[in-house]
């Protein structure tokens, strides 16, 4: 099943059921008026949901046109998003670019901040800053919705609490994080709103792709058209989302609708060393602060600039046979004046 949020001039816009061609949608405002209305009432409201979805895609006359910039993040805000870091390989880089070392627990326990849930992005809205001295950074990865969770839930049984599946720009401002961290309280100004992909979809959508709690596929970020990065979200995945789920619910219980992210996408060489950029023949990176410690481990120093106002990321991931699975997250950077 796709599931999306058209926007319809209230908070948490009007969801739909998408046909698997992304082509058309129907609403099922009488069955469920929001996502978070369906989340909440998961087991009553989906065998009516997947029966929307048979309707829609037996008949082509069904529904109406699907407009990806009409859409809201699935969730336009959620009672909670807590973000984790299950590539390890990308921490270990990310923080020997501040020169800061990495514990030997981080391969053994996951990382995970609290996110802010009050004011996600819309999957084409612009990217609003008023600085690019911030040092503007995407960083494309995969996050799932869940329903209710236990606490002191086993990894193992955290995957069967997983409702939905969707792609993040975790948007992230590089140069305002040393200087948070270092008051030992986390993130806050550094990470401003996320947003997530058009469409969020069920595990079966994915079939044999989602595996072990995570998805086998490769995640394609393109930064002013051009390629970016295509590692395969699947390898090299740490932890897969029965342990982040399992962790954040280790002292207290999830309520339906909260959001888990994976944390930056990123592969490691063949060989286990860094991964290579598109450039040299790699799968490249899923944000622009990887390639900026490639660059100083093999130069001595970053020579690609963070985003500038008028940049365009678009972050995307097709299935096996090349349909798109959740819609693209396409966003510019403009400067914020108000």
């Amino acid at each position: 099943m796709k599931l999306a949020t058209l926007s319809d001039g209230s908070r948490d816009g009007s969801l739909v059921v998408v046909s698997r061609d992304l082509a058309r949608c129907a609403s099922v405002a009488d069955v469920a008026p929001t996502l978070q209305y369906a989340l909440d009432n998961w087991h009553l409201v989906m065998p009516e949901l997947s029966g929307r979805v048979l309707l829609l895609e037996s008949d082509d006359a069904a529904g109406k046109r699907f407009v990806q910039s009409n859409c809201r993040s699935p969730l336009p805000r959620a009672f909670q998003w807590a973000d984790g870091s299950a590539y390890v390989n990308h921490v270990e880089l990310v923080r020997k670019a501040r020169g800061a070392q990495m514990p030997a627990s981080f391969w053994s326990e996951p990382l995970m901040y609290q996110g802010g849930s009050d004011s996600f992005l819309d999957p084409h809205g612009d990217i609003v800053l008023a600085e690019e001295a911030w040092g503007i950074d995407f960083e494309a990865e995969i996050a799932v919705i869940t329903d209710d969770v236990p606490m002191g839930i086993s990894p193992d049984q955290a995957l069967s609490h997983v409702v939905l599946i969707m792609l993040v720009n975790d948007v992230s401002l590089r140069n305002l994080i040393p200087a948070e961290l270092s008051k030992g309280f986390g993130f806050f100004q550094a990470k401003p709103s996320t947003a997530f992909s058009p469409i969020a979809v069920t595990p079966d959508e994915l079939a044999g792709s989602w595996r072990q709690g995570r998805v086998h596929l490769p995640l394609l970020t393109r930064l002013n058209g051009k390629l970016f990065g295509k590692p395969d979200a699947g390898a090299d995945m740490t932890f897969g989302f029965g342990e982040l789920i399992a962790h954040a619910a280790r002292t207290r219980p999830l309520q339906a609708g909260t959001i888990i992210g994976s944390g930056t996408v990123s592969n490691k060489g063949p060989d286990g060393s860094p991964g290579k950029s598109i450039a040299d023949g790699g799968s490249g990176y899923s944000c622009i602060a990887e390639l900026r410690m490639i660059e100083t481990i093999n130069s001595g120093t970053a020579s690609t600039p963070f985003m500038s106002f008028g940049d365009i990321v678009d972050i995307h991931m097709a299935a096996e046979d090349g349909s798109s699975i959740f819609g693209s997250i396409i966003q510019k950077v403009v400067r914020y004046d108000g």
